[in-house]
């Protein structure tokens, strides 16, 4: 393989100047969520029987997985208490008008409720602040039933034991595991773009990686990670059952119907791509199996403008050498 004109060092440099949310971003988003969870914390305080528990950071931005083009960000708002409605739409117009008492310098039209979900609008920064409700019953690892963003169902979950799902993984390949998984997320996101059928979560992505991980895969050279990466996903054609064992045993995990099956790490009961057909499955498979060509021919071109033009099909045209 030749890596004279393209090796893992410019695959690095590209990804800190076009893929990766910068530090001081990631930070000023994180500060802007705390000042809301301590001033609903301040209002918890002064009003005992108010039904928001808990706020906790989720999705990208807390397991640091966030991409430069993040501009929104996930919040997981814990509610319990009789008062609460379980109807959805209820619930949503419920803690829209309590997240409204507890910040009185947002305009209304700063608080809106969507159809799971309600968004806060920050003007200054023009960031998106999507709050999830969670009816949480007291338990101690803080699972609750969460409203899908996908169809509204109540799914049982536990935001902070995702994050340390996230976290033991990135802390035995350190840097390089989390990179890996932003630069794989830019790729789909460049197929979203182009095709809008095209569907690859982030969390699918995030999981087959932790698998990869747990099997043995050394992400510290990124072609060559990449590339694991791809053949997998052509060899397995997506159909390989995912199952994790940090919180449950494999044992109590059920049959599942669906063509592709990641059992989430926290609910041996949820598939989390349950909602993909074959035909997106097909597709992911294509997908990759396009990516892992391209990065074949580039890591055996001879020149370096052939070498960019297949790294090019990956990425993108935004990848310069």
């Amino acid at each position: 393989m030749s890596r004279i004109h393209v090796d893992h060092k410019d695959i690095a440099k590209f990804a800190d100047e076009r893929v990766n949310l910068p530090k001081q971003k990631a930070d000023e988003y994180r500060a802007q969520v705390r000042r809301l969870r301590e001033k609903l914390e301040t209002h918890l305080s002064e009003n005992p029987t108010f039904s928001l528990r808990k706020m906790i950071l989720s999705g990208s931005l807390a397991k640091g997985t966030a991409l430069r083009s993040l501009n929104d960000i996930d919040v997981a708002c814990y509610v319990s208490g009789s008062n609460a409605p379980q109807d959805i739409s209820e619930l949503l117009k419920y803690i829209a008008e309590r997240l409204r008492r507890a910040f009185p310098n947002l305009t209304p039209d700063q608080v809106k409720p969507q159809t799971y979900s309600i968004t806060i609008s920050f003007k200054g920064s023009g960031l998106d602040v999507d709050i999830v409700p969670i009816i949480y019953n007291g338990d101690p690892q803080w699972y609750g039933n969460l409203v899908s963003q996908e169809d509204g169902s109540f799914l049982k979950t536990s935001i902070p034991l995702h994050i340390e799902f996230i976290r033991t993984r990135k802390k035995k390949q350190e840097k390089d595991f989390a990179q890996v998984i932003r630069l794989v997320k830019f790729w789909a996101r460049r197929l979203k773009n182009e095709n809008p059928d095209f569907r690859f979560k982030s969390f699918m992505i995030e999981m087959i990686l932790s698998h990869l991980l747990d099997k043995g895969c050394d992400f510290s050279d990124y072609p060559e990670a990449l590339q694991h990466f791809f053949t997998y996903i052509a060899t397995s054609d997506v159909r390989e059952k995912i199952i994790f064992e940090d919180f449950y045993k494999a044992s109590t995990v059920g049959l599942f119907s669906e063509p592709i099956q990641i059992i989430d790490p926290v609910n041996e009961k949820n598939n989390v791509a349950s909602l993909y057909s074959s035909a997106q499955a097909d597709a992911i498979v294509a997908a990759a199996l396009d990516a892992g060509d391209a990065i074949d021919a580039a890591l055996s071109a001879t020149t370096k403008e052939k070498t960019v033009y297949y790294w090019q099909k990956v990425f993108g045209t935004t990848f310069q050498v």
